[in-house]
């Protein structure tokens, strides 16, 4: 889902140059209002420029280091203020001008790479259409499942990988800009891309913190009640925490490949991708095998105490996805989900940190739609994107998020069926488990048990009898459990009603996500 509503983008900007550049009015379409200052940062450079410096007062920030648009596209808005423009976007479709932008990149996207280039010389309008780096990134995802490497640019890397005997300066590609081509849509996923976190959006923190509590503790405050809480210091003991830099990764990991989306990539490849791209939705380094491809990983970190208990290991190797190690530049991370198969979570950050922003069960996120069944949600297209439009209506909620940046070091718990939204502000490494304690069986046995549970469940081969096996290995293991639990589960819902939110937060049988990177 793609939406554009920006206000006042920039009120203010100073920045020192070297080399003059062209002023052009910039605004964005439907009610859209940008500053004219921002036409600095987004004008068709038709010269090389040197390195710019940028402040802003108020509003947006550019990365200092971002290049204009590949093709000189600018928001729509432009168009209205420049009376003798004609958009070169409608003119270069022909008949095909009607059309959203979405939509003919979505007709687009059936074509493969040699049609998308005999289309690329039709017109203009082609031209840009067909060189959006997010079809050629598919066309590298889809062709290149066990891994490539990154070029500077999805469509030489896809040239790259396809003709290897091409130079470098020969698949310099992409760099034709064309003038007067007008488009919110293909703007807006260069700006995401190349804006910086508001300080507004780090500001706020209300996560509780701890450091040094017990069990009983954890499990009285935060576990049974279902709440979050960012733990200081239970990570400490981890060899993980001194050794896991890049060099030593790399070194130990060797060739081995790991899952990054839907390609298995070596640790060496990813970060040269990492180093170079600057996309909307950078590729996110998410192995749930980690431990089993290098021991020695599985072997630099443990279980913290308070979530030793893990009720899905009476499954054995049947047992569902449940650790992962998670890598990733400044601006990756995931959307907002709730946590697979209605289990509990815990993310330790080892380098780097992390921006969480969590909701309880019963609160939606603004701008997120679920379906009815929770086998599919609709957000934003990014996590950026998010942030530009609904990240302001949270102050309004009555029910406001649980906010904070999680740093090197830290772990947070993130409870069953809550929300949660997590951006990278740093490159950033992480090790995350989900678990089955006695507190959340109840609920995890009744997700699986659901009539549509073949499409909910996440991380098995065996969707369908999941619930048969989980059930039957947990009363082999611990007889008359199960029946315990659900009459005090009962007895906590009849004393929840008769209590605020903020006293006890009430459980919603949700967890349907599946990761999807």
């Amino acid at each position: 889902m793609r939406s554009f509503r920006m206000r006042t983008l920039l009120s203010s900007v100073k920045r020192r140059t070297k080399k003059t550049i062209r002023n052009r009015k910039i605004t964005i379409g439907n009610c859209i209002s940008i500053s004219k200052e921002l036409a600095r940062l987004v004008e068709q450079k038709h010269e090389e420029e040197e390195e710019e410096e940028e402040f802003i007062e108020e509003g947006f920030s550019i990365k200092s280091s971002a290049p204009s648009h590949t093709h000189g596209v600018q928001p729509l808005g432009n168009l209205y203020l420049n009376s003798s423009s004609v958009n070169s976007r409608d003119t270069g479709l022909g008949n095909l001008h009607t059309l959203s932008d979405e939509l003919v990149l979505d007709m687009l996207g059936f074509l493969d790479a040699s049609s998308l280039g005999v289309l690329a010389a039709v017109s203009k309008s082609f031209y840009v259409f067909t060189n959006h780096e997010p079809l050629w990134k598919n066309l590298v995802l889809e062709n290149f499942l066990s891994g490539f490497q990154y070029k500077g640019s999805w469509k030489s890397t896809y040239v790259s990988a396809c003709y290897p005997s091409f130079g470098n300066s020969a698949i310099a590609l992409g760099d034709f800009k064309v003038r007067d081509f007008y488009s919110d849509y293909l703007f807006q996923s260069w700006l995401c891309a190349n804006l910086e976190m508001k300080p507004e959006w780090l500001e706020r923190d209300n996560v509780v913190r701890k450091r040094g509590i017990s069990v009983e503790e954890f499990v009285l405050n935060f576990e049974e009640p279902n709440r979050p809480v960012l733990l200081e210091g239970c990570i400490d003991n981890w060899s993980a925490l001194g050794n896991w830099d890049r060099d030593y990764l790399v070194r130990l990991c060797g060739d081995v490949k790991f899952s990054v989306g839907p390609v298995e990539m070596k640790l060496g490849d990813y970060f040269g991708y990492s180093d170079q791209v600057r996309e909307e939705r950078p590729l996110y380094l998410f192995d749930p095998k980690f431990a089993e491809k290098v021991p020695k990983l599985g072997d630099e970190y443990e279980v913290p105490v308070y979530f030793r208990e893990d009720l899905f290991g009476v499954l054995g190797n049947e047992r569902p996805d449940y650790r992962w190690i998670i890598i990733g530049p400044a601006g990756s991370g995931s959307s907002f989900h709730v946590d697979p198969n209605s289990t509990s979570a815990w993310n330790a950050v080892i380098k780097g940190s992390k921006k969480w922003i969590l909701f309880p069960p019963d609160v939606i996120p603004p701008g997120v739609h679920p379906s009815p069944d929770g086998a599919d949600v609709a957000s934003p297209v990014s996590i950026i994107e998010w942030f530009m439009n609904f990240y302001g209506a949270t102050k309004n909620l009555k029910k406001k998020p649980i906010e904070c940046v999680c740093k090197a070091g830290e772990l947070i718990f993130v409870p069953s069926g809550w929300w949660h939204l997590v951006i990278n502000l740093e490159e950033s490494i992480a090790i995350t488990q989900n678990y089955v304690s006695r507190r959340n069986l109840v609920k995890v046995l009744d997700f699986l048990k659901r009539p549509n549970a073949s499409t909910l469940v996440s991380g098995t081969r065996d969707r369908v009898n999941l619930y048969d096996k989980f059930k039957n290995a947990i009363e082999a293991s611990f007889p008359g459990e199960i029946d315990e639990l659900t009459r005090k589960e009962e007895e906590r819902k009849i004393q929840q009603r008769k209590l605020s939110f903020w006293d006890s937060v009430q459980d919603a049988n949700v967890g349907a996500f599946k990761f999807s990177f």
